[in-house]
């Protein structure tokens, strides 16, 4: 098994001016301890690793300041545009076969994970500029609201970086840390990443297809429900809805209260409402179970939204060419 830092070049790193080593950071000797009799990692090389890390105030920045917070309208036309359906197409159309096993497979439509993949890194053409090390390196340390998180992220990818022997100081991502073309966690990388090319190595940050297989391996992991549906567009007949719209409810209930889905739905299972301000001013939907799964790749409904519509536009895209 090679070292960790055995493949990091001797590189001297361009930093930004503000830009420090992470080493100074509080929490990091303690880190390492743990890491050394958790894991038996060998201390020099955690040492030396964390020496190479920077801090990176920038991503504090980013994090503070997430894309949901922008309109309905702007966040959507990011993700639901031309550029992202031909391309979805496209993907779809060269990687057809290995889409259509993952479906057979694992229950989760062509166009869901097509569309995650589009919306997370654009088919792979962008998975972060961030050096992994330095992202989970300044959140574990330097971001107190969600610590713990980034630091369980920290340990997953050190961990993950022995197995997949890993470069610590090449490998790239989100400013999150989020790796690859499905831009999974490490811990989600450790966990949910399959093999689907039979190559016999899982490799999410060049393998397209290892991607598609893991894509929809997560979505069936956390309770993706083949064949029921996602989200509803929904027409208020009523002029004012008194009721609590947050929690879960049957369609008759709803519809008790003066919300009816513009296309029959039938399935009884609770549903939520959700409420999106277009400009025409307020649009309704009611969310089922896999519409929640969708929250847990990216806890938006902004995002689940944006995967959904993104998803139908590919697909009607993808059925007029094949049809042609």
């Amino acid at each position: 098994m090679k070292s960790l830092l055995s493949c990091a070049c001797a590189i001297t790193f361009l930093l930004l001016a503000t830009s420090a080593q992470a080493a100074t950071l509080p929490g990091i000797p303690e880190f390492i301890d743990e890491m050394v009799a958790k894991h038996h990692f060998k201390r020099n090389e955690l040492d030396d690793l964390f020496e190479r890390a920077q801090h990176r105030p920038e991503i504090i920045e980013a994090i503070t300041r997430p894309a949901t917070i922008k309109p309905w309208p702007e966040y959507r036309a990011a993700f639901v545009n031309t550029k992202r359906v031909k391309l979805g197409v496209e993907f779809w159309d060269k990687y057809h076969l290995t889409l259509q096993r993952a479906t057979r497979q694992y229950g989760v439509p062509t166009e869901i994970i097509v569309a995650i993949i589009g919306v997370e890194t654009i088919y792979g053409r962008n998975a972060g500029s961030f050096r992994t090390i330095d992202a989970l390196t300044t959140l574990a340390f330097d971001y107190p609201r969600r610590a713990p998180f980034f630091r369980s992220e920290l340990e997953n990818y050190l961990l993950l970086a022995r197995d997949q022997e890993f470069d610590l100081l090449a490998v790239r991502s989100s400013y999150a840390g989020a790796l690859g073309i499905p831009q999974f966690m490490p811990s989600s990388y450790r966990n949910y990443a399959v093999d689907f090319n039979g190559n016999h190595k899982i490799d999410l940050l060049h393998e397209d297809r290892d991607a598609i297989g893991s894509v929809a391996n997560y979505m069936k992991a956390y309770g993706w429900i083949t064949d029921e549906p996602v989200a509803s567009l929904t027409r208020l007949d009523l002029a004012i809805c008194t009721s609590d719209i947050k929690t879960p409810r049957t369609l008759q209930d709803w519809a008790n209260d003066g919300f009816t889905p513009l296309r029959k739905v039938i399935y009884d299972k609770p549903a939520r409402l959700m409420d999106f301000t277009v400009e025409e001013g307020k649009e309704f939907w009611l969310a089922y179970n896999n519409f929640d799964v969708i929250t847990k790749y990216n806890n938006s409904d902004f995002y689940a939204m944006s995967v959904l519509q993104l998803a139908e536009a590919i697909k009607v895209a993808h059925s007029r060419k094949v049809t042609r």
